[in-house]
């Protein structure tokens, strides 16, 4: 889908800093506290491990919930943002009782009839075997779609419409765009695709090569 998520690209955000060689895991002990909590929400809010499910939360928050907290307190939003959506959460359930541990006294909304989704994933992890053999080969030309996406998807906003190189052809994997949203996980191969950097932001771009890992749906032959 298109949000504040498909970041990738655009401009204005400044440097890219990389990690100190000696960086912690976590900086400060909430954010443990943070990862652990979002990883459970996870698990209760849809009945097992769904990453892609996570992620359409987090795509789905505003920009302020998904910049101003950083990344961990990201976590933390789309972790209520699952809760809420299987109603194992009130909305504004956290906020009251959030006040009311700081002293305040606020009616707290009723404890609503959960409604989580019939998920189980067929195997663990995301890798899968399919029957039919890759559409494309090394060295192919392909052509990310230009579509709209109404809901998750793992195709970047800046590749789509542009033509690329196959360099990898990688084995199938859970198709996010129907996994997130819990029809089906349709696996499908995936491959590396290198664009120039000119082909994807223009002529003044410098001059480097970018590799996306793209789904096959995704791709289209260039004739």
């Amino acid at each position: 889908m298109e949000g504040i998520a498909d970041m990738g690209g655009t401009p204005g955000w400044g440097p890219v800093h990389p990690p100190r060689r000696a960086e912690p895991v976590f900086e400060e002990t909430w954010q443990g506290r943070a990862f652990a909590l979002a990883t459970l929400s996870g698990r209760i809010a849809y009945g097992g491990v769904n990453l892609d499910a996570f992620r359409h939360a987090l795509e789905r928050l505003d920009r302020a919930a998904y910049l101003d907290d950083g990344y961990f307190g990201r976590w933390l939003n789309g972790a209520e943002l699952m809760l809420t959506d299987s109603a194992i959460l009130a909305p504004g359930a956290l906020d009251a009782r959030a006040r009311n541990l700081r002293g305040e006294h606020v009616a707290e909304p009723p404890v609503p009839e959960p409604a989580v989704p019939d998920y189980a994933p067929t195997a663990e992890g995301s890798l899968r075997s399919v029957a039919t053999a890759p559409a494309f080969a090394v060295g192919e030309r392909v052509r990310a779609k230009a579509l709209p996406v109404p809901g998750h998807t793992r195709l970047p906003g800046y590749v789509r419409g542009h033509t690329g190189t196959v360099e990898i052809v990688q084995p199938a994997f859970v198709l996010p765009d129907t996994n997130a949203h819990f029809q089906g996980e349709h696996p499908c191969h995936v491959y590396s695709v290198r664009f120039a950097s000119r082909e994807l932001w223009g002529a003044d771009a410098e001059p480097f090569a970018l590799t996306v890992d793209l789904f096959e749906s995704y791709l289209e032959n260039t004739s």
